[in-house]
This record gives C-alpha cells, structure tokens and sequence, in this order.
C-alpha cells in the first residue's frame, strides 16, 4: 500500500502544504521572484508620495513681502508668530488680522531682510513694533543645505527609475546590465524523467543506433575509455532528410543514458546585437561543463555554421561568424575529462564550414537515411500501438505502399488515420482509413464538393484517362496505383503510380517512360476535345525539369557527353555565373528540346494506336470518378465495370444527385520529390 505521508527523499513544506522534491542534477536551480503585483504597488505608492511633495510644497510656500510692509502690519498687530533668521525674517498672520496682502492664502510671509550681525538689534524694534507676537530667533541653514532641500524630490524620482527599471533588469539579466539577458543561452534542459524517450521509441534507422551506441557506453562507462587511452568522438553530426528522426535520435541518446540533456536551436544564436551569439554560446558550453556528464543537441547547425567568407557573409565581424568561431573554440577546449559530447543535426551538411567538420569537434557523421520498407513497418509499429487498430489492418502493406516516405510522415499518416475513423464515428482504424490518410499525406485533401461545366468535366477526365493508359502501357515506368478526377490539395485530378521498390537512382528507361506519361494527359485533352488547357502546367514543369536534369547533371546526352554542366549546389554567390560557352548552351536547348520532343511523338503515337482504351477509361472516370489499377486494367482488356455509381443509388433512393467534384487536369505521381526537383541518384 502506498503511505500518504512523504517520501524519504522529499522535504516537507513547514506551512504543512506539498512536500517538495529537491532540484535534480542537471535542473537549473528555481529563482526567486518579486511578485509583480507587489512591485507595482510599490511604485504607485512612491509615485503618489512625489506628487504629494510637489502640491504641498505649491500650497505651503509662504508669501514674500516687503520690509515696509512687515513694519506697517507689525504696528498694526497682524502678527501672531516672528521667526528671525540671518537672512530673512518668516512668520504667520494671526487668524482674526484684516486686510491681508493678496496671494496669503496660508497666513503665511517671509521677508528676505539680512539681520546677520545684528539679530538682537532687529528682535528687540520687533518685540517693541509687535507686542503680541510671539518672537524667535533660529540660526538659518548652510547653503549646502538649502540646495539639498531643493533637489531632495528629484533624486527620489530618478532613484525610483533606478531601483524599478534598472535594477529590475540586472536582477532578470543576472547581473550582466541592462543588456545582459540577451547574452545568456536560452537552451532547453531536460533529462530522462522529462522526455521519456530510448532507444524503443526509435524504428528505421538500425545503423545509425548502433553507429552512436558508443556514445551511450562511454557517457555509462568513461573508464572503460580511458584505461587504453581511447577518446570519444568530440561531436556528432547527424545528418538526413527532414523528418527522418534525427532530433528523436539525439534525445534517445540521452534516455538511454541518463544524463542532462542541453538543446537548443541554431536560430536561437542568432541576434540583432553583434556579439549575443557567442555569448549564448559560452553560456551554454559553461553551464554544460558544470552538469557534465550531459549532451548538447544543437538543431540546424547550418544557422551558424554555414561556410565561412562565401556569398553574403560580411566579413570577420559578421555575427553569424563570431558565434561559429565561439562554437569552434569552445569544442577545441574540451578535456578529455568533461564528458560533453556535442551533437548537432542538419540536412545541409554540404554548406557547412569545414573547421566545424574536421576530426576533433564533429569528429563522426551519422547519415540517417529515409526508411526501407522493413524500416517503414517498424515505424509504422512503433505508432500504432498508440491507437486502436482495426486487426484487418495490414501494416506490410501500408510500408509496402509508402516508398521514399520518411519517419514523420509515417506518424501523420497514422495520425490522420485516426482523426479519420473519429470523424466516421469507428470503434477502430480500418485499411481504407489508412489509405485515405497516405493519399491525404501525400497529395493532399480530397475536395468533393466543387462543381463544374460537364465540358470541362469531360476534357478532365481525358485528360487522366491519358496518364493512366500510358502508366498502364509502358514496361519502364512503375505500376498504376489509381486515378482520379476528385481534387485532392491544389490538384483538381490524379493519376498516381506507385513504385515496387524504394528507388535511390534513376535509370535513363525509367525517366524516358515518366516523360511519355506527362506527355499522354496534354495529347489525350487536344485528342478529344480539340483544345488544350492549362491544367498540364505542372507536367510540362516536371517534364522539363527531368530532361535538363538529364542532360546538365546526369550526363544522358549524347552530344554533350560524361560532363556535368550544373552549378553545384555548395557554391554560394550572388550571381551564378555558368561555366560553358555560348555554343554549349544553345546545344543544351537543342538537347532538352529533343528529348521532350521525342517523349511527346512515342506518346502520341501510343495513345493513338489505343485510343479505345483512353476512350473507356475516361467513360469510367466520368461514372465512378475513382478508378484503381485493376479496374483501369480490366476496362483496357475490353471488359466492362458492374460496381454501382454514386448517381444510380441515388436515382434507386429517389434522392437528388450530390454535386459532381470539380476536377483539375492532374500530373501523375512518378514518385518524385515535393517540388517537382529531382534527387541526385544515389542520395535518397
């Protein structure tokens, strides 16, 4: 049974509240802070205080008179009380005194009259003059003194703005001034307890968990190390495509063995102020060293560690350089004794500056590489155990379905998996949900809401019947997985393939069969409807971008030969400037121009030599909206579809027909990257 009274390790509070647990290694100590509603209470109070000072001193100044008229109302016995000074005479009127000089609105007066030397002179005619008046002598104040009593308000004021501001700012700043907070880390402290993350929790990167396995034994072990004279890596350099886990990697790293773990980003190095980054950086590295052994995780390193002097880099005093040669210098300072391994992530490696990649600071470079498809399972495993799964749900062949996918988009997959079976009000996530979500992932949502013209309904649907054939047709390209005229994203159609096999590098066959299907959609719309439209902007973009690949990076031409005549991408300047003569450039034109030709004839020529097969697949479209590999397959074998439309069971329930999806002349899916760029073969 467990105790209701604290744990050993805990502190009671003395008020008899929560016990308190003491800060864990590696935990910045809490700070104790003023409450704000106290502070400001405080400043009314001494703002109210000088406003005070000021009107009395308004109300209270006594009316200045002359000489003359002082001895003219002393006769007259207006006075009821004479203070004689060395320098002026001061004093009130008596309360029932008639007649009073105008502006004496407290009763009383002072007399600037210079009695030094002669005090019992003056007090004696005073006493005579005014009999009734009570008459006193008072040694008058030091100069000093007087500019004191004058000045006392503003220094109560300026010491309010000190103590309130000023001070307040070094108390935030840790006594570094007023600017100082801006110079200290704002990294990120976490241990196992808070992230909760190991080596369990990260799938589809086996090389990569075993390649930093060492760095969990020596920060475990560091006699282990040290009793041959071995030395651990200084950093690690993790490098991948975006979501393929790298940050998950690190704070596995630091799960698993136990220790602080610092992270914080490059673009929190980064300031307006000349200076702040390598500041941040020597507060981290500082606070690092005092909870060691730790990890310091710093997320897209190539903020601040791009390639020193290139393109717009302001010279030695720019401060993106000043906080590198800070990380440069505070990683060549490690002992062997402090137990900080750095790792940093990036998916520009290529820019980074070569002092920052040498042996001795990221002396290893991990490459986390998008999943295989035995990878993609174990992700997808990993992040169906947190849902309900529907038992049907093949999970092989989802991971067989989402080639070149990385590690977070399998999660959104599963995600939006979920969110889908939610909004169907299901027990559990189902296949079709699943697949509805990869689609979703990858191409976008599926807009069947829209309405159009039945013309531009028809050229659409020609216009996908033409990709489909020709992805059907050809032996080089991958298999058809499905096409549509149902928007989905920015598209308004698609016809999607899906490869057999994760694809690292393209073969001249293959990119020659993708080029044939952009041409099919163009030629099957002019085929038809004797007109074309802009909806084949994107096949003409990635048909282009594929033959200038070709033919300037991958050496396919011909004509030009094994020579690359693209700018490499690591060169940075303000003007790309190429490296081939006039005659070169006009011969690349030819070149793309011939091979974008040549795709468009075979196309034409193939889709012409099977015409009926668009023309029954298109007739398909326009009735089902929706047609898989099989169903296109069957309709280009002759045979014909039994499944039920939509509109017919509408008709069979005597219901009104739901308005036809607005379709887009699509671009089919030859796997490519977002963006329509084409990978280096090889590189993933």
């Amino acid at each position: 049974m467990a105790e209701n009274g604290p744990q050993p390790d805990d502190q009671q509070d003395p008020q008899g509240g929560r016990p308190k647990r003491p800060p864990q290694k590696g935990m910045p100590p809490p700070r104790m802070k003023m409450s704000r509603g106290v502070m400001s209470w405080i400043g009314f109070l001494m703002i109210a205080m000088m406003i005070a000072l000021v009107v009395s001193q308004g109300y209270t100044s006594p009316k200045e008179i002359s000489i003359d008229a002082f001895w003219k109302d002393a006769e007259n016995g207006k006075f009821d009380e004479i203070l004689v000074k060395d320098d002026e005479i001061t004093g009130t009127y008596a309360a029932t005194a008639q007649g009073l000089p105008q502006g004496v609105a407290n009763r009383r007066f002072k007399v600037s009259y210079n009695t030094l030397g002669r005090v019992p002179e003056v007090e004696a005619k005073i006493r005579r003059t005014a009999p009734g008046a009570k008459v006193s002598y008072q040694p008058s104040s030091a100069p000093l003194m007087n500019m004191l009593i004058g000045i006392v308000p503003w220094i109560l004021v300026f010491g309010f703005v000190y103590f309130m501001i000023f001070r307040h700012l070094r108390a935030s700043a840790g006594g570094a001034g007023m600017l100082g907070s801006f110079g200290r880390s704002r990294h990120r402290v976490s241990n196992k307890e808070l992230t909760n993350i190991t080596f369990k929790d990260v799938a589809g990167v086996e090389e990569a968990k075993e390649e930093v396995a060492e760095l969990i034994e020596f920060l475990k072990h560091p006699k282990k190390f040290q009793r041959l004279g071995g030395r651990i890596p200084r950093g690690v350099l993790l490098v991948g495509e975006p979501g393929c886990g790298k940050t998950l990697l690190a704070k596995a790293i630091a799960g698993e063995a136990d220790v602080p773990f610092f992270s914080i980003s490059g673009a929190d190095f980064v300031e307006m102020f000349v200076g702040v980054g390598a500041s941040r950086v020597r507060d981290l590295f500082k606070s690092a060293k005092e909870n060691s052994p730790c990890i310091i995780f710093l997320d897209e390193i190539d903020a601040v560690g791009r390639r020193r002097g290139a393109a717009y880099s302001g010279g030695g005093h720019d401060e993106r350089e000043q906080t590198l040669n800070a990380i440069l210098v505070e990683m060549d300072g490690f002992d062997t004794s402090d137990q900080v391994i750095v790792i940093a992530a990036t998916n520009r490696d290529d820019i980074l500056d070569p002092a920052l990649t040498r042996p001795g600071r990221f002396d290893r470079r991990v490459y986390v590489p998008l999943p295989d498809v035995k990878g993609r399972l174990e992700i997808l495993k990993v992040h169906a155990k947190k849902v309900k799964m529907s038992p049907r749900a093949d999970l092989m062949k989802m991971a067989r379905g989402t080639p070149m996918f990385s590690g977070a988009e399998l999660a959104a997959i599963i995600n939006e998996a979920a969110i889908i079976a939610t909004m169907q009000n299901k027990d559990l996530i189902e296949m079709d949900d699943l697949e509805e979500a990869r689609d979703k992932i990858r191409y976008g949502r599926s807009n069947k809401s829209r309405t159009i013209e039945e013309k531009e309904r028809l050229a659409t649907a020609y216009h996908e019947a033409g990709h489909a054939v020709l992805q059907m047709l050809l032996p080089d390209g991958d298999p058809l997985h499905k096409v549509t005229i149902i928007p989905r994203g920015r598209a308004l159609g698609a016809t999607m393939s899906l490869p057999e096999k994760d694809r690292y590098g393209y073969g001249l066959k293959w990119l020659r069969a993708q080029m044939r299907v952009l041409c099919g959609g163009r030629i099957a719309e002019l085929r038809h409807c004797g007109d074309v439209s802009s909806g084949a902007a994107m096949d003409i973009d990635m048909a282009t971008n594929t033959a200038r690949a070709m033919v300037l990076e991958w050496g396919m031409s011909d004509k030009l030969g094994f020579v690359r005549y693209s700018p490499h991408e690591n060169r940075e300047a303000l003007i790309r400037e190429r490296e081939y003569s006039d005659d070169t450039a006009r011969l690349i034109d030819e070149e793309v121009r011939r091979m974008i030709d040549e795709a468009f004839r075979d196309a034409e020529r193939i889709i012409n030599e099977n015409w009926e097969k668009v023309d029954a697949v298109a007739q398909a479209l326009l009735k089902h909206e929706t047609l898989d590999a099989d169903e296109v397959r069957r309709l280009c074998q002759g045979e014909t579809l039994n499944r039920p439309t939509l509109s017919g069971i509408l008709a069979d329930e005597n219901l009104p027909p739901k308005p036809t999806a607005r379709p887009v002349v699509s671009r089919p899916e030859p796997q490519l990257p977002p963006g329509g760029s084409l990978p280096q073969p090889g590189l993933g």
